[in-house]
């Protein structure tokens, strides 16, 4: 649907200049309180030949509104939709009586500007007029209206016979003018008079109709193009907007393939109107429209479009805020204060905003150091569906709750400009533009911000395998009467025709092989990196980089997909050496291996996603003969480097809570996995056998909370593939649920101890996945663990084999056992889950929060927030105190070996935010902090760099 969409808004100028054609009105001016007779001829249109009965699905447009209202009936309702008279073969009438604001019921403090009409068959499969047609309704009185020449179309040749027409309502007198000379009148209600042109550049033409002493006029200009002024691109710039002085810019329009004739620029500084001062200079080899825009006010936001060849208006694929006719206008003034205003009535389609002097936003966390790759604890996320009021703000309130759940890198679904306000994000239209209907700018730059002072990196969803029929570089070369939505020219320089990759298309599919595209991706992912300060991207539908038509839906090894890729990555490391390169590939195995490798002796290699969330939901739902996850370990693929994004769910999967209580194992009455606690029971022993894989892992949104509305939830509450990707409940009240809190402690927990244990980060592991019982053995020389877990819902005798004998600790009871031998039975509940170790390690420094709720104020802990963590230097720490009180501060190893005191001194209600430096070269690691006063202590984990 969403192409559907974009199409018709591409085409929306083109059938409009036929509506004329095929509607035709009585009175040619129709008024809100007069009766219309409206002629439909079919001709050119899907009802061309249909021999059955023809209604129209009709409303109107009213002042305020931009959607249709008062619509008659309902779609193929034939009792009340209105039925057209039959004339003759394809004619037909439609009379709207006694008067339109009658006939459609509408109130009359409500101001008509358009009838909307669709002609459609009589009964399904409907054929039907496209798109919507839309005629204008006049005030009452003396009117006028210019309709020939259009002021949709003014471009014109010397010496061409142009006719110009013109019909008034109540006039005693309507005259034609060109350049303000009179050249024909009349006392009739209409008038037409041949015109030919003897002039270059704007010429005015106008129609004033007189009744007396009132008068009333309409006019439109024509323009005839001369020479085309041919000048080579200035010094570095580049397409897209150029910052050249403090109140000039330079706009660059880019043709590769040097098939357009000309290009204006047309936008506020102009009224958007054609005029030579503003027709751009063209380069001697064809491929590139440049013009300089002088005395501009560098803080006013201004709007423009390219017009090329008289065809097409284009706003400028290098945008990096557009003006959106269609969308704009159901952006809040909360999520968007002050959006600037589409110029209505103007202009057509979207338009660019440029502004030489904006808003800079003021970076603080300057010196942020992103996660390793093998650290990474992702958390992704949608706007949309994770605060309600889609505010990118919003979200900057919510960081300390991902913070305290241990969180240390977010990714964003799509946020550059996509089609419509409500979406996944992944029918891209813009990739510089941040979309407004998630905020402004800067309030994404915060958000960033924001995440990289809690030590939490920040990942986007980019989108470069398609864009959408809204991509002006889609629309520059474009056949609308190609394939079934129309396609890409061959000579589109960006886009291939048709996707190589059949079935797995989606909008235009980019031409990964084009010079032209590679300058324009290398664009992409630098500005995002250097404007955003992002961590990295994670890459929609990586399978699709090449025009190898690969076969078995693109599975089989691709050596150009492989070149492509590695390119690709190593322009983002030479922005940022130490990017993040995520792609979701799910190709063949030897193929992610060695992207997963590529560089990787330099620190480098792309994250390949690890989709795990069948084998781990049949394991959680308690089904266990596909309930092996082993493939959530990079060694079980063979991998030498551990670049495997494993994940149990993502935006693209089944919930394993709505499954678990939908359709678990309830085979025994007393452990039936669809009530709702031992449902969230067995997320905590997925839990378990998820974050100590070692590798960096990601959570789908709410998964800590066990949220378990399904992926094709519906907002009228039914379940359906249709709502995939519609809106689903956003269930912060979850955290307040015990039940559900308990889950999030248990992952905050096992995170905690991933993050502070080097062994959660050891090459030397290996995993026990298939059956019931599964177990995990760690080792990383100073420390082993071993995790075992009964996911049956009967009890088991669990055999685990241990890599040595002697002393383990059982990190729950908090007590010891001493094993003869590696091999041990264990009897387990359904369940049930361990862990044991050959170091002691004391719950309470895991199991405690050591910052507030993050969703109740002050939470009543000593110790508010430190950040950076990690750090290298130094770090500030803020108390919650209501008084003044003396306070010590001492630095422990994991083993409890104190290092030094940090701190000793007094802090105030008023003076609570410590800055405190570490020790001169203190060794990486992770150390225990231990904050105490006279009546409480607190302690926090510290990672060092």
């Amino acid at each position: 649907m969403k192409q559907l969409l974009s199409l018709l808004f591409f085409l929306a100028s083109f059938y409009f200049s036929i509506f004329a054609q095929i509607v035709t009105t009585q009175p040619i001016l129709p008024t809100v309180n007069g009766e219309v007779v409206i002629t439909f001829n079919a001709t050119g249109t899907e009802l061309q030949g249909y021999t059955g009965n023809i209604y129209a699905h009709t409303g109107v447009i009213c002042e305020g509104s931009s959607g249709w209202q008062y619509v008659i009936g309902t779609w193929g309702n034939n009792t009340l939709q209105p039925k057209l008279t039959r004339i003759s073969t394809n004619l037909y009438t439609l009379t709207i009586n006694p008067n339109i604001r009658q006939f459609y019921s509408v109130p009359a403090d409500k101001v008509i500007q358009k009838m909307a009409i669709v002609f459609r068959s009589q009964s399904s499969p409907y054929l039907q007029t496209r798109p919507d047609i839309f005629i204008d309704v006049y005030a009452e009185g003396l009117t006028v209206n210019l309709s020939s020449p259009s002021s949709g179309s003014p471009f014109y040749s010397f010496g061409e016979n142009i006719s110009i027409a013109a019909q008034a309502n109540m006039a005693q007198n309507l005259a034609l003018y060109v350049n303000n000379i009179q050249v024909a009148s009349t006392t009739e209600p209409t008038l037409t008079h041949n015109f030919e042109i003897n002039a270059y550049g704007k010429q005015w033409v106008k129609a004033i109709a007189t009744y007396q002493t009132d008068w009333v006029a309409d006019s439109a200009y024509i323009y005839v193009r001369g020479n085309i002024p041919e000048f080579p691109l200035p010094s570095g710039v580049v397409p897209g907007v150029n910052v050249t002085g403090a109140n000039e810019v330079t706009l660059v329009l880019s043709d590769p393939s040097a098939m357009k004739e000309f290009a204006f620029v047309i936008g506020s500084f102009n009224d958007w109107e054609l005029d030579d001062s503003y027709l751009m200079n063209r380069t001697p080899d064809g491929k590139y429209y440049w013009l300089t825009l002088s005395n501009l006010n560098p803080s006013q936001e201004y709007l423009y479009q390219y017009w090329v060849d008289g065809e097409l208006k284009l706003a400028d694929p290098y945008s990096e805020k557009i003006s959106d006719p269609w969308n704009d206008k159901w952006i809040s003034s909360t999520i968007y204060p002050g959006l600037i205003q589409y110029p209505e009535g103007k202009t057509t389609g979207i338009a660019s905003v440029f502004q030489i002097q904006p808003n800079e936003y003021e970076w603080e966390a300057e010196n942020y150091v992103a996660p390793g790759k093998n650290e990474l604890v992702i958390y992704e996320l949608h706007i949309r569906d994770f605060v309600s009021d889609d505010d990118i703000k919003t979200v900057i309130n919510k960081l300390d709750y991902l913070q305290s759940l241990g969180v240390n890198a977010i990714e964003l679904m799509p946020i550059n400009e996509f089609e419509g306000n409500d979406s996944w994000g992944y029918n891209p239209s813009f990739h510089f533009a941040p979309d407004k209907a998630y905020g402004r700018k800067n309030d994404y730059k915060k958000f960033i911000d924001e995440c990289h002072k809690r030590g939490i990196a920040v990942i986007i969803d980019m989108v470069l395998n398609h864009s959408f029929g809204l991509s002006p570089m889609v629309q520059m070369y474009f056949d609308a009467n190609a394939g079934t939505w129309g396609q890409p020219t061959p000579d589109n320089p960006w886009f291939n025709p048709t996707c190589p990759h059949e079935p797995w298309c989606w909008g235009y599919d980019f031409n990964h092989q084009s010079d032209h595209t590679i300058e324009f991706i290398d664009r992409v992912v630098e500005f995002w990196l250097t404007e955003f300060k992002v961590d990295g991207f994670r890459f929609d539908f990586t399978k699709g980089f090449t025009n190898v038509q690969t076969g078995n839906q693109g599975w089989n090894y691709d050596a150009q997909r492989i070149g492509i890729l590695k390119r690709f990555a190593d322009h983002i490391w030479s922005v940022n050496p130490n990017a993040y390169v995520i792609l979701e590939h799910f190709a063949e195995n030897s193929e992610e291996k060695e992207l997963a490798e590529y560089r990787y002796n330099e620190g480098k290699g792309m994250l390949i996603w690890g989709n795990m969330n069948y084998n781990y939901n049949e394991a959680t739902m308690g089904w266990l003969t596909n309930s092996n996850f082993s493939w959530a370990s990079y060694k079980q693929r063979g991998w030498n480097a551990p670049h495997l994004i494993g994940y149990m769910e993502s935006h693209d999967e089944e919930r394993l809570m709505y499954k678990n209580i939908t359709f678990g194992n309830s085979n025994n009455a007393s452990y039936n996995i669809r009530n709702l606690d031992i449902a969230l029971e067995r997320q905590k022993l997925a839990g378990w056998f998820f974050f100590t894989i070692p590798g960096p892992k990601m959570i789908w949104q709410f998964g800590e909370l066990g949220y378990d509305y399904s992926i094709n939830h519906c907002p009228n509450g039914t379940i359906s593939n249709d709502c995939r990707t519609s809106r689903k409940p956003i269930r912060w009240d979850y955290y307040e649920m015990p039940n559900r809190k308990a889950l999030y402690n248990t992952w905050k927990e096992i995170i905690a101890l991933r993050k502070a244990l080097p062994v959660f980060q050891t090459a030397n592991f290996s995993v026990s996945l298939s059956g019931a019982g599964k177990f995990i053995v760690l080792n990383d020389g100073e420390m082993k663990v071993v995790i075992v877990g009964n996911f049956g819902n009967t009890q088991q005798n669990v055999n685990v084999t241990f890599p040595q004998t002697g002393r383990w600790y059982n990190y729950y009871d908090q007590n010891h056992s001493d094993f003869s031998q590696t091999t041990q039975t264990f009897s387990m509940q359904p369940g049930e889950y361990r862990m044991y170790s050959t170091v002691y390690i004391n719950r309470n420094d895991f199991a405690v929060s050591i910052t507030n709720n993050p969703l109740i104020a002050n939470g009543g802990k000593l110790i508010a927030s430190v950040w950076p963590n990690p750090t290298q230097t130094e770090f500030s720490i803020e108390v919650n105190t209501d008084k003044e009180q003396r306070i010590s501060m001492t630095l422990f190893d994991i083993t409890g070996r104190k290092i030094t005191e940090l701190y000793k001194g007094y802090v105030s209600p008023h003076e609570n935010v410590l800055q405190v430096s570490l020790p001169h070269n203190i060794p990486a690691g992770i150390y225990v902090c231990r904050v105490q006063t006279a009546s409480t202590q607190e302690s926090f984990r510290l990672f060092v760099r």
